[in-house]
């Protein structure tokens, strides 16, 4: 456990909130959490199953056979990729899924590669079985994309799998699919399994969009793990329900894992996660349309900051900007040496919660989070760019 790190999107959330509780007037930029009501038909259903003597009862620890099922066709329906309900493991959010998917592929002495900047929670699993991580430093100049050529100089003989995630969490880019392909078709060709996160698929915007990653690249589908779940696209974040699609061989020992871990995920959240990927995608699209507007109001002001550089986000609800011009000058009359530092400043003297680029291996930079009200955003940022300039 001593391996492991805590948390540092969930930690800074929680210290805002708590500031927030005790009277302090923070805005928070941490979570990666749909201000959004979760929609009401889900909602509904959630209430239907409370009042159904057969959810109250262990259900298999896989998950519901029609929501197996429902996650299927929904994938086939999204992504194009076709998949037998029983290559999908129902798990308590879509960290679950990619600890069950890291623990049950990775050896201790196994090698992951993992292009950076990335989210905290994929290095965890990896450290707990005692696999090595690779980092492999992306820039912004590049769009925070890796190459295949990054990937083959990090390989060695020991390199067991990659960890690909697109539309990103924390850089917003999003890989055009020419680039998906190329990157499935290297790990093909090297045995190389690759877990592919792909929760935030529904949130493109311009001309970008998500493919996946097995479907443009087939030959990489055999040592492919797909992690999704509702969170981010139905505003769920709290019904912990995500799921891992993968060869069943993956699944059955998943499943064997999870028979210890948890068992069945809550019986009341499934019903709803079914009656969200069975039904429309009209309040997905409403969403993305008032994240599209903030994500150009939040990167907008982020570019008033001298010294900081922010990409516009192509996917996703996050901004990540740049800050290390910031750092080259003095902010508030002192020298600040790390975007951690920075952070822990305009947490105090600003009042504005963000993340700090050292959780997500890229110092000097800072993730924030446009899922919040336009009110919110434009005060919370405001309050930057004034701390700043």
């Amino acid at each position: 456990m001593a391996a492991i790190a805590p948390s540092a999107t969930v930690g800074t959330d929680a210290k805002a909130k708590a500031l927030r509780a005790a009277g302090e007037p923070v805005i928070g930029f941490g979570a990666g959490e749909p201000d959004f009501p979760t929609p009401a038909h889900i909602v509904e259903a959630a209430v239907r199953a409370c009042r159904d003597h057969r959810d109250h009862r262990y259900s298999p620890t896989p998950g519901l056979p029609e929501l197996r099922e429902a996650i299927a066709a929904k994938t086939l329906r999204d992504s194009g990729m076709e998949v037998s309900p029983q290559q999908v493991i129902v798990t308590a959010g879509g960290k679950h899924a990619v600890c069950n998917a890291l623990l049950t592929l990775l050896d201790p002495g196994d090698e992951v590669i993992l292009p950076a900047p990335y989210w905290p929670t994929y290095p965890e699993p990896a450290a707990l079985v005692g696999a090595r991580t690779v980092v492999v430093q992306t820039d912004v100049a590049g769009g925070f994309r890796v190459t295949p050529e990054q990937l083959e100089a990090a390989r060695t003989p020991r390199t067991k799998l990659l960890i690909f995630c697109s539309p990103s969490n924390p850089t917003g880019s999003v890989y055009p699919p020419e680039e998906v392909e190329a990157i499935g078709n290297w790990a093909a060709t090297h045995g190389i399994w690759v877990l592919t996160d792909e929760i935030y698929e529904h949130l493109t915007y311009d001309d970008h969009r998500h493919v996946s990653l097995p479907v443009v690249a087939p030959a990489a589908a055999e040592r492919c793990v797909v992690i999704n779940g509702v969170a981010k696209t139905y505003a769920m974040t709290g019904w912990r329900v995500g799921w891992l699609i993968a060869p069943q061989p993956v699944t059955s020992a998943a499943a064997a894992l999870q028979s210890h871990q948890t068992s069945n995920v809550c019986n009341v959240a499934q019903r709803a996660a079914l009656a969200a990927v069975s039904g429309p995608l009209d309040d997905v699209a409403a969403m993305r349309t008032h994240f599209d507007r903030r994500r150009r109001t939040m990167h907008g002001l982020l570019e008033q900051i001298p010294g900081a550089h922010c990409a516009l986000p192509q996917g996703a609800f996050y901004a990540f900007p740049s800050l290390h011009g910031v750092l080259e000058r003095p902010v508030a009359g002192r020298r600040v040496a790390s975007s951690l530092e920075l952070a822990d400043l305009l947490l105090s003297e600003a009042k504005v919660a963000v993340v700090a680029g050292e959780a997500f291996g890229a110092p000097g930079c800072a993730r924030l989070s446009f899922a919040l009200s336009d009110e919110d955003l434009a005060e919370g940022v405001g309050r930057i760019v004034d701390f700043l300039s």
